[in-house]
């Protein structure tokens, strides 16, 4: 009797219940039923191997910031933006990651940060408001107080640039050849109110133009002269150092719509700056100062 029961039990059918969830537990997986949803977090990518961060975070993409993240941080307008990058040198850059899109213009983050730190930065609160204030006056009609609020107007100095840009002299006679060129050519301009040219920065090129090439008379510098269609090239060997500039033919120049000047003036500016120390230093040299 025992070994009869025993061969019932063998082949006894599981219950239905049992049944089901061995076919459940050991049974193939279904397609896209038993997959479940990765569930991201707010503002993060699927398959975001850095926990909860965007991209853009970390790495060599965070070390770079568009123009206008850069204007946001700096509190300035794009034109003064402009100015203070062509004074202090800083120029974009082209990042190989670029999570601002491919049209946008970028800048290093640690540049940025070097021009928070640029006294410059005060004199551009200092002009936005005295514009300001005096633009209320002008719509006004208060002259009187308009035309003394302008002697007022407030002044930045670019020399310490200038010292900032060029550990030495020889530095600075390396990056002759555009300071010359650039007042070279606006010796040979006129003063034009619509394209924003004063007439004051002209005559103070011509005037450390012409106190340059005094120099070079004097020191018997000059070594080559070439005349061209776009004006003269000289070439000239100061302290062993190869300058070379170009100079405009002296006829009245056509004032071209597509350049814009107001950036140009800007480089004028500084080299302004610059070429008054050079020319001092030079006229020290050989015994004229």
């Amino acid at each position: 009797r025992l070994q009869c029961r025993r061969s019932l039990l063998r082949f006894q059918r599981p219950p239905a219940a049992s049944f089901a969830n061995m076919v459940k537990a050991k049974g193939p997986k279904l397609g896209k039923q038993n997959k479940k949803k990765s569930k991201n977090k707010k503002g993060t990518k699927k398959a975001d191997k850095i926990h909860g961060m965007k991209a853009g975070q970390k790495g060599e993409a965070a070390q770079y910031i568009t123009r206008a993240q850069a204007l946001s941080k700096l509190q300035v307008s794009l034109a003064d933006f402009r100015k203070l990058c062509i004074l202090k040198g800083i120029y974009p850059r082209d990042p190989k990651k670029k999570n601002g899109g491919n049209d946008k213009t970028y800048y290093h983050i640690k540049d940025v940060a070097y021009l928070m730190h640029e006294p410059l930065l005060q004199k551009f609160y200092d002009l936005k408001t005295f514009m300001k204030k005096f633009k209320r006056f002008i719509g006004r009609r208060e002259f009187p107080l308009a035309k003394r609020k302008e002697t007022m107007k407030p002044t930045f100095p670019l020399h310490h640039l200038v010292r900032e840009r060029y550990n030495s002299f020889e530095d600075a006679l390396r990056d002759l050849d555009d300071a010359v060129s650039m007042l070279a050519l606006f010796q040979a301009l006129t003063g034009d109110q619509k394209r924003e040219i004063p007439t004051k920065a002209i005559v103070e090129a011509t005037k450390l133009y012409q106190e340059f090439l005094l120099y070079v008379v004097r020191a018997q510098v000059l070594r080559k002269v070439f005349a061209t269609i776009k004006g003269y090239y000289f070439q000239a060997e100061i302290q062993g150092i190869t300058v070379t500039w170009l100079a405009p033919h002296q006829f009245a120049q056509e004032l071209p719509v597509e350049v814009d000047f107001r950036v140009m003036l800007t480089f004028l500016d500084f080299y302004t700056a610059m070429l008054k120390f050079v020319n001092f230093k030079l006229y020290a040299d050989i015994g004229l100062s």
